[in-house]
């Protein structure tokens, strides 16, 4: 399981020219998939996100999580943060888990993010537009 990191000041997600989610405050996280992932990765990556110290004190220095900062959070799913381009110039995607399995894999994880702060979503499978100012910047791949 990966999850990709943004904090962000202003983030929506857009399916056919329809806000699906929107914050103003908070993280941008970017989910992926793959074959062994489970609830127990689903929970430890939850609480490392929610607890992730990268929002400012009150001397600017990156030493708030979320629950101490506030906000929300945008969850968009993203298959392709599992590419794999060490062959040729087109992307393999054989370690995604297929999207039977991740579609629930990821309401699951949105569902332990939901018991710390408010979590706005994109469309799972969808053509998503994604609009976020990344603050900072700041940007943390986390892994499981």
């Amino acid at each position: 399981m990966r999850v990709l990191v943004q904090r962000s000041n202003k983030a929506f997600c857009k399916v056919e020219n329809k806000i699906t989610g929107e914050i103003s405050s908070g993280l941008v996280l970017f989910v992926g998939f793959t074959d062994g992932d489970d609830l127990e990765k689903i929970k430890y990556l939850a609480k490392k996100v929610i607890n992730l110290r990268i929002f400012p004190d009150e001397e600017g220095i990156m030493n708030k999580s979320i629950l101490d900062y506030g906000g929300s959070i945008l969850s968009i799913s993203q298959f392709t943060l599992y590419a794999d381009c060490k062959k040729g110039n087109r992307p393999s995607y054989t370690k995604a888990l297929n999207n039977k399995f991740a579609s629930e894999l990821y309401k699951e994880f949105n569902k332990e993010l939901r018991n710390y702060v408010n979590v706005e979503e994109g469309i799972f499978g969808a053509d998503m537009e994604i609009s976020l100012t990344n603050v900072g910047p700041t940007t943390i791949m986390l892994e499981k």
